[in-house]
């Protein structure tokens, strides 16, 4: 549930499609994925998990493993 609940705010944001490689999916590794969409991920993922997510955890949040890995400080468990 909260894998496709993340995945999904990317996708809304960025554009991207549902069978995309997350793994592979950085920061500024696509084109879609810029400061300004990064902002509106961040807020997206915090609506979604209603959860408010720190400033050295946004500034951090360097790939989609990587907001996993942020999301757990906060008691997102994934599957």
């Amino acid at each position: 549930m909260s894998e496709t609940r993340l995945r999904q705010a990317f996708v809304e944001v960025l554009g991207v499609p549902q069978d995309i490689e997350w793994s592979s999916l950085k920061y500024r590794g696509i084109e879609e994925w810029d400061s300004v969409a990064h902002m509106q991920l961040v807020a997206e993922i915090e609506d979604a998990f209603n959860i408010m997510i720190d400033t050295q955890d946004v500034i951090d949040m360097s790939s989609y493993e990587v907001t996993k890995t942020i999301l757990a400080k906060y008691g997102v468990a994934f599957d």
